[in-house]
């Protein structure tokens, strides 16, 4: 007699600790990195084969699809009605035929012509030949795949021998069938394994299924995995489904230790010796037979049946899978025993019953250990700390079996209790998966196609380009003109600098840097004969909500306190001194220090300014305090301010740029073409106030209905509109309403709209910069559409979301460096060069954080200018130093005119 005990003794080694699933399951895992990794995929033995299933089904599919499943004796014809209103169904029409021996044998032409036969047959049983279908093709043997319609055969497996299919796109084959009929047509759109069906058919009732599991005569699974670790296709967005073809686990050696005399017993016995080793260790094709080999050892070592055999023992394949799945029970393990013609004694009866559990107790443990692997790539990838999770799963092993996957889950939850697992078992095979494929590849399609006809309207052509250029040059001649200026969009003011800094300037300068609720006090100590010396000292201080909205006296006053409070800090009560004052509001200017505020604007209502010369006012309040002394005042707008602090590095600065909250430039014109100030000598420079370009229709043939929302929701509409196709206070809010009419067409987030991205203003444009930064991982976009309510965003959603960020940045700094284009072009011209290289100063948030912007503008501003040489330096120092550097530079010509 043999009881329990000495079973289990005698199969030790199928019999497999927690922590030797644990060594399993990061093997396996270090395996599918070899079959993800471009170096090693050639030589890997699990595959890890790229699908070109690209998303799981959302629920909004719909319409009718066909689909075929070929991986057996037989083979199904199906035809899916997919509905989406309201609640999601799926109807089926199925028909089973069958593939005559010989041509699974015979040749690929009479295979794949049987196939188109039998497809014809069942579209006109159902009277619908007439119908281009769209189809999907279920074909489950291991193939190469390019696109989602390619999929090149590169071995016949189970019982398959077909001649001149291997390494055919079997695509191709069939499409060349139905033609030759010629009586009917389909879309081919996708060709799939059925693994992929299974996760896809789950996946239609269960979103969170990114895991399909396949154990019957075969095993395989497969899984969503991050594109950017998919090495073998250059991608880096979204997720693509991946087959790992997991049953050639262990072909390179890597389970030997794990492998029993029995296991190479069987591998020597099979069709395809030294493959596939990890499926003959779990597969039904496999498990009855390993029972087989254990129960004829067992009783040649005399523990069983008395120690004798039957020829029925003996037989290959005697022992049925199916016989190991009933064995749990022990009339029925005397009932196949009998059927082999032994005759068995209770022990002989609970011993095999032993032998059955301890074999499909093991596949079920191992399936669970390489099951595990995935579920740990698939939660690195989120960086979840817990993982919810649901496996589709199909096969008769795990459907018919009794106790398999009970076992499986168990060993599952023991290995990973951080993941959240639910396992959903596929009703209907992988056909209706199929179908799901192509369902969701023909919506995709759909969708694609209106969100890239969306998008293609903020993209400019090259000719586009040059006519944005070449109308801001004509603004240009019209806001220096006379005649025109009144009318003209961009004023191109003279803002009374006439040099940029020649290193010779020296003595202590003031700086007051005034544009917002808050402003700087700077003392530049500039030494001469010592370029690229100029100390700086500079404190901020706040300018309280009723002191921007009281009396100019008031606001004037507290400014004078606060240089006064500067001036003691720094231990130089009572001084006189010189003072560049950056006061960025639109001013008119007749002499450098002069500044009549046109309108006051972010906030700003001081009364009794607008007018006024703001130099005035500040006079009159150092006047009122009698403690220092301001011996000069030059006014200076922050672009030229930008212009100056470059300059003093680069004597070549001679633009200035500003691309931040808002966007302007200016640049040094010739005095000749000033026809507003006397005087043909030298040159000036020019605050363009660009950011009006626009405003008379010049830009109207490029505006988007984004660009009329946006400028009809602001608090100047009409006005500004070049600045609001290009400045950080806008292009969030182009972007928010892209977002918008995406979501209403159920082109993202899956049509649902959150409270919080209907809030103007809520996409902040840093978001932009984040969200373009190429380090960025997918999984940090999700974070900012977290924060705008966006819970249940998709990682398809974020790659979306990138690109609307991207085309709407590209399209401002395209804009900017074609205005750019027409002011170097026209400096060119001035000076009747046929080759000018000149340096561009820039400051501002957007140009400074935005990954892209910079690069972008560059290149569009060498295209449409290539007789310009262009460099660009960022102002370290904003516009305070050269407000102070234009003074320094002021004060020595009016000494030099002194002397």
């Amino acid at each position: 007699t043999c009881n329990i005990k000495n079973v289990d003794k005698y199969l030790q080694t199928l019999q497999l600790s927690d922590e030797t699933l644990m060594d399993v399951s990061i093997r396996f895992r270090r395996e599918m990195d070899k079959g993800l990794c471009r170096d090693t995929n050639p030589t890997a033995a699990v595959r890890m084969l790229p699908t070109f299933v690209l998303s799981t089904p959302d629920g909004t599919e719909q319409g009718e699809f066909l689909a075929l499943d070929l991986g057996g004796a037989n083979f199904r014809v199906l035809l899916v009605k997919v509905m989406a209103d309201g609640e999601q169904k799926v109807e089926m029409e199925n028909q089973i035929y069958d593939i005559p021996e010989h041509l699974m044998r015979g040749s690929g032409t009479e295979l794949f012509d049987h196939i188109a036969d039998c497809l014809a047959n069942f579209l006109e049983k159902l009277g619908i030949k007439d119908k281009k279908l769209p189809l999907g093709f279920t074909f489950s043997f291991p193939c190469q795949q390019t696109k989602l319609d390619e999929s090149v055969l590169l071995s016949w497996t189970k019982a398959f021998k077909s001649s001149g299919v291997e390494g055919k796109d079997v695509v191709s084959l069939l499409r060349k069938s139905i033609k030759k009929r010629g009586d009917f047509d389909v879309d081919i759109l996708a060709v799939i394994n059925d693994t992929v069906g299974t996760m896809m058919t789950c996946g239609y009732d269960d979103h969170l299924c990114e895991i399909g599991l396949i154990v019957g005569t075969g095993t395989n699974a497969c899984y969503m995995e991050q594109m950017r670790n998919i090495e073998l296709l250059d991608a880096d967005e979204g997720r693509m489904c991946v087959n790992t073809e997991w049953g050639a686990f262990g072909d390179d050696g890597t389970l030997e230790d794990l492998r029993t005399d029995i296991d190479r017993e069987i591998d020597a016995g099979s069709l395809n010796p030294g493959k596939q080793l990890f499926e003959k260790m779990i597969s039904g094709m496999y498990m009855g037979e390993l029972v087989r080999l254990i129960l004829v050892r067992m009783t040649r070592e005399q523990l069983l049946f008395q120690a004798k055999t039957t020829a029925e023992l003996l037989t290959t394949g005697s022992f049925k899978t199916m016989s190991v799945f009933v064995h749990e029970c022990l009339a029925s393990a005397e009932k196949v025993l009998r059927g082999l013609n032994l005759d068995p004694s209770v022990e002989d009866c609970i011993a095999t019953q032993r032998v059955c559990q301890i074999v499909s107790t093991r596949a079920a443990h191992l399936c669970a250990a390489t099951l595990v692997a995935v579920l740990r790539q698939i939660r690195d990838n989120k960086a979840a700390e817990k993982l919810r999770t649901t496996i589709g799963v199909d096969g008769s092993v795990y459907k018919n079996h009794p106790e398999f996957s009970r076992r499986l889950h168990k060993m599952v939850r023991r290995l990973v209790p951080d993941c959240d697992v639910r396992f959903l078992q596929s009703q209907c095979g992988s056909g209706k998966g199929a179908a799901m494929v192509t369902a969701v590849a023909y919506r995709l399609a759909a969708q694609n196609a209106e969100r890239q006809r969306i998008l293609d309207t903020m993209c400019l052509s090259r000719e586009q380009l040059l006519e944005v250029k070449r109308r801001m040059s004509e603004e240009m001649v019209r806001g220096l003109s006379k005649q025109t200026h009144e009318q003209a969009s961009v004023k191109m003011l003279p803002a009374y600098v006439r040099s940029t800094p020649d290193g010779t300037e020296h003595g202590d300068f003031l700086a007051l840097d005034l544009g917002g609720s808050s402003f700087r006090v700077l003392l530049v100590q500039v030494q001469s004969g010592q370029r690229h010396k100029a100390k700086m000292q500079q404190k901020i201080y706040s300018i309280p909500q009723e002191t921007m909205q009281g009396t100019g006296e008031e606001l004037f006053d507290h400014i004078v306190d606060c240089i006064a409070a500067f001036l003691e800090y720094m231990g130089m009560k009572g001084a006189s001194l010189p003072l560049g004052f950056t006061f960025s509001f639109p001013c008119h200017q007749s002499r450098l220090d002069q500044g009549i505020l046109l309108k006051w604007t972010k906030g700003f209502k001081a009364s009794g300014c607008e007018g006024h010369d703001v130099i005035l006012l500040l006079k009159d309040a150092v006047r009122r305090r009698q403690e220092f002394d301001l011996n000069f005042v030059a006014v200076v707008n922050d672009t030229v301010g930008t212009m100056m602090t470059c300059g003093y590095e680069d004597p070549k600065c001679e633009v200035g740029l500003i691309v931040g909250t808002g966007t302007n430039a200016c640049y040094m014109e010739e005095m000749s073409n000033i026809e507003l100030v006397e005087g043909n000598e030298g040159r000036m420079s020019i605050n363009m106030e660009w950011g009006a370009f626009g405003d008379n229709g010049e830009l109207d043939d490029f505006c988007t209905r984004f660009d009329h929302i946006v400028d009809d929701s602001s608090n100047n509409p009409g006005k500004q509109r070049y600045e609001k196709m290009i400045s950080g206070m806008y292009l969030g809010e182009i972007v928010r309403n892209v977002l918008i009419d995406f979501t209403s067409k159920g082109l993202l987030f899956r049509g649902k709209l959150s409270e919080r991205l209907k809030t103007w203003g809520i996409f902040a444009t840093k978001f932009l910069s984040q969200i373009e930064s190429d380090r960025l991982a997918m999984r940090q976009i999700r974070s900012i559409l977290q924060h705008l309510g966006l819970t249940s965003s998709t990682i398809d959603d974020s790659v979306l979301v990138k690109e609307v960020c991207s085309v709407v940045a590209r399209r401002a700094a395209q804009l900017c460096g074609a205005g750019l284009a027409a002011v170097v072009d026209r400096m060119r011209e001035n000076r009747n060069l046929n080759q000018f290289s000149v340096t561009v100063g820039v400051d501002g948030t957007l140009y400074k954080t935005h990954p892209h912007f910079s690069s972008i503008m560059q290149e569009t501003l060498q295209d449409l200018a290539p007789q310009c040489q262009v460099t660009f330096q960022k102002s370290e120092d904003g516009s305070g130093k050269g407000a102070a550097l234009i003074t320094a530079v002021a004060c020595r010509i009016k000494s030099e005119g002194q002397h």
